[in-house]
């Protein structure tokens, strides 16, 4: 079974560094309340990490 990730951005991008700024960009949220799905990697995890402050996180189990 694969995992998946659905990520909403809470809060808002004004004033953060640029690098969180470019890490929530590249997971395609660019707004409050954007939503997305990703996939279960070691390169999703980092960016999760790294902007945790930002998002809410739920997990989503898939079968296949």
């Amino acid at each position: 079974m694969a995992k998946l990730y659905n990520v909403i951005l809470v809060k808002s991008l004004a004033g953060r560094h640029d690098k969180h700024i470019a890490t929530a960009h590249s997971l395609g949220l660019r707004r409050i309340g954007d939503k997305t799905t990703q996939p279960d990697n070691p390169q999703t995890l980092g960016k999760l990490h790294q902007i945790r402050y930002l998002v809410r996180i739920s997990e989503e189990e898939v079968t296949q």
